[in-house]
């Protein structure tokens, strides 16, 4: 694993998906990949100086290091919501500027940002200076929106950020179209172009440049390493966590563990937020791609899949699926 200045800068981090990277999700990854830096969904600046801050801002001590990534495009309420963030004790506060759903477009904020790089710089100057020096403010963007094919273009929306006291940005290596292309469809269809990542590293060796898009492998993710300082892996990460988990010990140079003993990590937390009132189906959502691709894989989702939302469920559904999936192996 690189060691950096930071103890949140890691060689890869999982990215924030929305509805999916929640506080269960990310404790499970982090039993995954305890070198990997974990994201929150996004939430709007607006939610978290208004709404339900303990749900919102919810997190346990385990998902360390932990980013949050916030929406919006007023610098007043990013930098104010900014430092509630900081002070709630996340490890980095990350502007969101590659979302190109109607929603972020009709609010003025995610991939459409890239429009206005003035006024992004505005955003990073107002959350730097509301946050402590020792919580970076980075920024997730795109490589430019709808047509844009201009390098230039790109470099110039990363220098006039950058100037604003951001020195790290996650790139999601293709465009993003806001007409015309569903957010699936933005994070498919859009040519994934990693040279510009490359060359902005060539170019800005200072600042700090993580890839995401498209990463799926332990062989991509050390290929890209070579170019790039760090990798963030998406829906990979999600449908079959146990790639994170390869990843993640190859890196750090640790043996992997079974998929059935990371799930059995997961029980203590389980079983104390049933305690809580926390619903089976809620967390256990997060592990049904751990046997992604193995015998029995389909069999351990469907008993979860089935049974995890009947009244009183718990632990024990687990071990069912657990067991059924040893049994189609011959391990029981």
């Amino acid at each position: 694993m690189v060691r950096m200045q930071n103890r949140t800068l890691r060689t890869i981090s999982v990215a924030p998906m929305i509805d999916w990277t929640d506080t269960h999700c990310r404790t499970f990854h982090r039993i995954c990949a305890p070198d990997a830096l974990l994201y929150t969904e996004m939430i709007h600046a607006n939610a978290v100086l208004k709404g339900d801050r303990a749900k919102l801002l919810e997190k346990c001590r385990t998902q360390h290091p932990l980013a949050i990534q916030l929406g919006g495009s007023d610098p007043d309420a990013l930098a104010r919501a900014a430092a509630v963030c900081a002070e709630s004790g996340f490890d980095e506060v990350n502007l969101n500027c590659g979302c190109p759903s109607d929603r972020v477009q009709a609010g003025r904020f995610g991939a459409c940002l890239m429009k206005e790089p003035a006024h992004v710089a505005d955003i990073a100057a107002a959350m730097r200076a509301a946050v402590p020096d020792t919580v970076p403010v980075t920024v997730k963007c795109r490589l430019g929106v709808d047509d844009d094919n201009d390098f230039e273009k790109f470099l110039g929306f990363i220098d006039t950020v950058a100037s604003a006291g951001c020195t790290s940005f996650v790139v999601h290596a293709r465009n993003a179209w806001l007409k015309g292309l569903s957010p699936k469809e933005n994070r498919e269809i859009p040519p994934l172009k990693y040279d510009w990542a490359y060359r902005l590293k060539t170019l800005r060796p200072a600042l700090r440049v993580v890839l995401n898009g498209g990463i799926a492998t332990l062989d991509d993710v050390r290929s890209h390493l070579e170019q790039v300082d760090g990798v963030m892996l998406g829906r990979a990460a999600y449908h079959t966590p146990y790639v994170l988990h390869g990843i993640d010990a190859a890196l750090a140079g640790r043996p992997m563990r079974s998929r059935a003993a990371l799930v059995e990590a997961y029980r203590p937390y389980v079983e104390s937020k049933l305690d809580a009132g926390v619903p089976l189906s809620a967390m256990t959502r997060h592990i049904l791609g751990i046997f992604q691709g193995e015998p029995g894989g389909r069999k351990f989702r469907q008993l979860l899949s089935e049974g995890a939302h009947q009244k009183g469920a718990d632990w024990r559904l687990v071990d069912r699926a657990l067991n059924a999936q040893a049994e189609t192996v011959g391990f029981v």
